[in-house]
């Protein structure tokens, strides 16, 4: 796909603005050829991005990829792809994600750089997340026990591990029994080859010297000398840890100041900022979901629209389009523009109905509240609107959808006060709308 109709400029920030899953791949992977670099900014391998390429030989199959650190733009052999210092890395699986890379001829060399100052996640932050987890019985927050959540905790008490000491492997080595006796203090006994992991580090210390740069220092250079730069973001803006549906939320903040943070880029200095956003609304695990479908009809749009996680298999919860929460991101993000994808799943449903306001205690909320036990007991607020039965899939140019489809685009548009300049039809990469 090339000739992209957007006006986006040489600093972009793709994000999601819901509970994430929203598509954000498959826009990175399209956006990637307008771009020299792309960025992954936040998260770890919690956050799986897939995306569907179209065979050349037989134009009727696709190639499923899933990068869960590997920055989305790796299809694109011009594209130079950094991991951005606010990621938390597991480096056993972005070699694995390397190696499936090349075993389909796509060739990573010299095009995967590092950030020095990107923390290291090791597999006891696995083991601490799994005990926390049960530790919490039915309040399981639902993590995909991928150590997320604990790696930003040894951040954040200064207790943690950045790839550049790898290069140090005995000063390495000593930290890191140290933080595991620490570990083992707070958390009992963790059960896992601790020598087999060393060993396997001391090899890839070897691989990621020649990957590492000053990631900041890098990025700033790049974009004084005009080099068009894309920022991936993880999960979505209500997985925020400070904006979302605390606590049933990610470790890290995916909405923009997490951008910014998690990559030395200064928030003035981007020129569009695009959220991803479904269609219907969907989500992973536990936490409040006002649009819920908890009936036959929410199973049907997740069988029809694929919605088991990319990370964990886990079967997603869906619902109806709820603008409180597209409005919500937009106003977090400074929204420049959006991309509206799976608007094709909703093909064939007869009545769609998009939420309009939160009413509690007789009195419109102005916007998500804070507190979970009101938007447990809140009213929904919707409207309906009518659907449509034809297929949508080969459609692009938006006059040429069905007038029901227009409208329902253009309803979303005016409730959340943003434009939406693209829509996502299909799960190929070419299958993609822009107005």
């Amino acid at each position: 796909m090339a000739n992209i109709p957007l006006n986006l400029g040489n600093l972009t920030a793709v994000l999601g603005t819901q509970w994430g899953d929203e598509g954000k791949g498959k826009l990175i992977d399209i956006l990637s050829e307008e771009f020299e670099l792309v960025v992954r900014a936040a998260g770890g391998a919690n956050a799986g991005h897939t995306i569907y390429l179209r065979d050349p030989v037989s134009p009727t199959t696709s190639k499923k990829f899933v990068f869960h650190l590997v920055p989305s733009g790796m299809l694109h052999k011009a594209c130079v792809c950094l991991i951005g210092n606010g990621v938390v890395l597991h480096l056993p699986t972005l070699f694995e994600e390397i190696e499936l890379l090349e075993k389909n001829n796509i060739s990573t060399n010299g095009r995967i750089l590092i950030a020095d100052r990107t923390h290291l996640l090791f597999d006891y932050h696995k083991e601490i997340d799994a005990v926390q987890e049960e530790r919490k019985g039915d309040k399981k927050v639902g993590t995909t026990k991928r150590g997320i959540g604990p790696c930003y905790m040894d951040k954040t008490s200064r207790m943690g591990i950045r790839i550049h000491e790898l290069l140090n492997f005995a000063k390495f080595t000593a930290k890191y029994r140290q933080n595991l006796a620490t570990l083992k203090d707070l958390y009992g006994e963790i059960t896992y080859d601790t020598e087999k992991e060393l060993s396997e580090l001391k090899i890839l210390a070897e691989k990621i010297k020649p990957m590492l740069v000053d990631g900041a220092h890098y990025l700033h250079t790049a974009y004084k000398n005009g080099r068009k730069i894309l920022v991936e973001g993880a999960n979505g803006s209500m997985l925020d840890v400070d904006h979302g549906t605390y606590p049933y939320v990610t470790s890290s903040n995916p909405t923009i100041g997490g951008i910014s943070v998690g990559t030395g880029l200064p928030g003035r200095a981007f020129t569009s900022l695009v959220g991803i956003m479904k269609a219907y609304v969907t989500r992973v695990g536990s936490g409040p979901f006002p649009t819920e479908l908890k009936d036959q009809l929410g199973e049907d749009i997740r069988q029809k629209g694929g919605e088991f996680g990319a990370t964990t298999g886990r079967p997603r919860r869906c619902g109806w389009y709820d603008s409180v929460i597209g409005k919500y991101a937009v106003m977090l993000n400074g929204l420049t523009d959006i991309n509206l994808t799976k608007l094709d799943v909703l093909t064939g449903l007869p009545t769609l109905k998009i939420a309009t306001a939160y009413k509690y205690n007789d009195e419109i909320l102005p916007s998500v509240p804070a507190d979970l036990d009101i938007m447990e007991n809140m009213e929904i607020e919707y409207i309906e609107m009518q659907g449509w039965t034809e297929n949508i899939g080969d459609i692009r140019s938006f006059e040429n959808l069905p007038q029901n489809a227009k409208n329902y685009v253009l309803k979303i548009e005016e409730l959340i006060g943003c434009k939406i300049s693209s829509i996502g039809v299909g799960m190929e990469r070419d299958a993609m709308i822009f107005r």
